[in-house]
This record gives C-alpha cells, sequence and structure tokens, in this order.
C-alpha cells in the first residue's frame, strides 16, 4: 500500500510542478523583454526537467512496486501514463529546447518559440492529471 501512495503522491506533485511551470512561470517569462526572456528560458528549462523528470520516474517505479505486491493491473497502466512523459518531452518538446538554446542572443522567432514551448507544457499537466487519476481510482 505505501508503494501505491507514494506512486500518487510523486504523479500528483508531477501534476502540481508542470501546472506551476504552465501557469506560473511562462507568464512572468513571456511578460519579460526578449533578452530576458531567453536568459531565464534556459536555467529553468533544465531545472524544470530535472525535477519533472525525476517526479515521473520515481511516481512510475513506485507504481511498478505497487503491482509487485497486489497484482493489479492498474498500477502498471497508471506506471505507463506516468512515464509517457520522458518519450513526450523528448521527441515533442526537446526539439523546441534545442533550437531555444542554440540562440545566444534572441531572434526574430524567439517569443513565438516560447509561446508554442509553453503551450506544448501542457501536455505535461495532461499526462499528470491522469498519472494521478488512475493512481487516485486504484486508491479510492
Amino acid at each position: 500500500m505505501l508503494a501505491g501512495l507514494l506512486a500518487f503522491a510523486f504523479a500528483a506533485a508531477f501534476t502540481g510542478a508542470a501546472l506551476y511551470i504552465a501557469l506560473v512561470e511562462q507568464p512572468a517569462r513571456l511578460a519579460l523583454d526578449d533578452s530576458s526572456m531567453i536568459r531565464e528560458w534556459a536555467p529553468s528549462d533544465r531545472r524544470g526537467f530535472a525535477l519533472l523528470g525525476g517526479l515521473a520516474l520515481i511516481g512510475a517505479v513506485a507504481a511498478l512496486a505497487a503491482f509487485g505486491q497486489g497484482q493489479d493491473i492498474r498500477w502498471l497502466v497508471g506506471a505507463l501514463i506516468a512515464a509517457t512523459s520522458w518519450p513526450y518531452f523528448y521527441f515533442i518538446v526537446v526539439p523546441i529546447n534545442n533550437r531555444l538554446l542554440a540562440q545566444a542572443q534572441p531572434q526574430a522567432d524567439s517569443r513565438e518559440l516560447v509561446r508554442d514551448w509553453g503551450w506544448l507544457e501542457w501536455g505535461l499537466v495532461v499526462i499528470g492529471l491522469a498519472a494521478s487519476a488512475v493512481f487516485g481510482w486504484i486508491l479510492a
């Protein structure tokens, strides 16, 4: 039962962190001038990746442990959903990250890229909500 509670807690923390990025950091970043926006984005992206990636990984591992304890297939479904954040980030978000990281100075499309990046962050919110919902359903 402890592993399942941990899986739920990490999925909820992932969702909360993704929501914070989308609702607080992104609007504040877009309120800056282009140079400050790009300068702020890079370290924030590294920290956000480490935080969200770690929460997703630990949540998925805890869900796998919960599956091992109770053999409820729903834990595997939740673990798969939580782990989906990794390929989503790598294949969908990283191409925009690489374009932004390559810009030492803001370019004509910098603001548009940061805005697009922010919309893609909502995908991580959806993944977190889905994993939290599955884990909450199992624990209810």
